[in-house]
């Protein structure tokens, strides 16, 4: 070709030499191939998630990280195709805010003390969307994620099928939904789930620390000593209790959740920041603690966990002492406790695990008879 053909290259832009855009092109190159976006000084950019297999990893479904009443109005009124279609008409109409949206920006905040301390670590909580809704819904999900500068990276839409099957394959250390079922499917998986409820009242939890609140018989614990109050009553209970005290409980759903909360409140604990760690945890038990407390103490020394406090109750009402305490979430597996949390304002979830499961307020409820 003569000399009026085009140069082979293109030269660089005005104010960057080649070798420059060269190293830029580079640079480039190596953030897409570790996950990041292209380095642009004027942009915000989102912290890069974690490794999985190093992360706290919070699975939370569609329903509890938003609001979304509305749209589930749609869907049970008029069917799947008109609730996609709403969706996609509403895209650029952010979600408000649900059950779990405060507890996942207190995970943030706990991620944003942990990067400041350790720059370099992949020990951090990793929020996953787990929703059975369909791809097309998703550019919604996105948009309101982007909205409220949320960090979730990690998405699994199953169009239609239950996501449970996929919390191991996310690695899942903790999955909230508002569908009991499917919860109730993860538990048996051996995976730590609840059932999210929203609160009754609107209150305002800190910003600045994670907050949260677990019972103790088959929630942290088996219900192994629940199951002897229910069939023998209390005075058998406490007996058996001083009998054990020195034998450790089985662990329940949620003990593995603790422990990787206290897995992360120690990486502050080594930098001499335990009285101003941003995760606090709370043992919110019926129990009493003279009479059957020694054990649940015990059990925790034992598997070399700590509870930041431990509240005994001998049987009064939970409500008002978490009202106090105002935790992002509260774990419990008798719903009459959920009820009166939510009702003073607490974020609960229910654990459904175990003989509680049977009783409301220390009643058998009548279980409907089997199919023959």
């Amino acid at each position: 070709m003569g000399s009026s053909s085009l140069p082979t290259s293109t030269s660089a832009p005005e104010g960057m030499s080649g070798t420059d855009s060269d190293a830029s092109g580079q640079r480039e190159e190596e953030d897409r191939a570790a996950g990041k976006a292209p380095s642009d000084a004027g942009k915000h950019k989102k912290p890069r998630p974690p490794n999985p297999r190093h992360a706290v990893t919070v699975a939370v479904s569609s329903r509890t990280l938003f609001n979304m009443v509305a749209e589930a109005r749609v869907y049970d009124e008029e069917g799947l195709e008109k609730y996609a279609a709403f969706q996609v008409e509403h895209e650029d109409e952010p979600l408000k805010p649900g059950a779990a949206f405060p507890f996942v920006k207190a995970l943030m905040a706990v991620n944003a003390r942990l990067r400041q301390l350790y720059p370099e670590s992949e020990e951090l909580f990793d929020i996953v969307l787990m929703t059975n809704n369909h791809a097309p819904v998703g550019v919604r999900f996105i948009n309101s994620i982007n909205h409220y500068d949320l960090t979730i990276e990690r998405f699994c839409m199953t169009g239609g099928n239950s996501p449970v099957g996929y919390l191991k394959a996310y690695m899942t250390n903790l999955y909230l939904s508002q569908d009991s079922e499917k919860v109730q499917e993860a538990i048996e998986e051996g995976i730590a789930a609840a059932t999210m409820f929203t609160s009754d009242k609107e209150t305002h939890l800190c910003e600045n620390q994670l907050r949260v609140a677990f019972d103790g018989d088959a929630v942290l614990f088996s219900d192994e000593s629940e199951i002897i109050v229910k069939e023998h009553g209390l005075d058998t209970f406490f007996e058996h209790e001083k009998q054990f005290e020195n034998k450790p409980l089985a662990q329940g759903p949620l003990k593995c959740f603790l422990e990787a909360l206290g897995k992360l409140q120690k990486k502050f604990y080594t930098k001499n920041e335990r009285m101003n760690c941003p995760i606090r945890t709370y043992l919110v038990t019926a129990r009493s603690a003279a009479s059957s407390g020694a054990r649940v103490l015990k059990t925790l020394r034992s598997w070399g966990l700590e509870i930041d406090e431990a509240l005994f109750l001998a049987g009064a009402p939970k409500g008002p002492l978490l009202h106090k305490i105002r935790p992002h979430i509260f774990f419990d597996d008798q719903m009459f406790h959920i009820e009166g949390a939510k009702e003073l304002g607490t974020i609960a979830a229910h654990v459904p695990y175990g003989i509680g499961q049977k009783y409301h307020k220390s009643k058998l409820i009548e279980q409907p008879a089997k199919k023959k």
